[in-house]
């Protein structure tokens, strides 16, 4: 049987790992065994991180809608609740920004969330 030289395959393999690689610290940009572990490793991060963004987005909005809820003297799970009963389904991404850019509307909000609660 005839000998298969798989040169050009290889070399090409390795300079795409290589060149994902490039820019990492030490021999992990230089090393092909180095990089190549790096690199998957890298993506499972990136994997796992484009998740992970998700739910640090509701926590920050959580956050901003908290803090704008004590300065209308009520807490973040009255205030929800309160919408909840009056039936508006405003997402938190949503009451975020009203809390940031429009803070009348947002207290008009939960003067509505404080009736319904009651």
């Amino acid at each position: 049987m005839a000998r298969v030289k798989g040169g050009t395959v290889t070399r090409a393999r390795r300079k795409k790992i290589l060149k994902m690689a490039s820019g990492y610290f030490g021999s992990k940009h230089l090393l092909f065994k180095t990089a190549k572990e790096q690199v998957l490793h890298s993506l499972n991060y990136a994997f796992n991180d484009r998740r992970k963004l998700k739910s640090d987005y509701r926590k920050l909005w959580i956050r901003r809608i908290n803090a704008a809820c004590r300065m209308n003297d009520i807490s973040y799970s009255k205030f929800m609740f309160g919408l909840k009963q009056a039936n508006v389904n405003v997402n938190r991404k949503m009451l975020s920004e009203l809390a940031i850019n429009d803070p009348a509307a947002f207290a008009d909000l939960v003067k509505l969330a404080k009736k319904s609660a009651k």
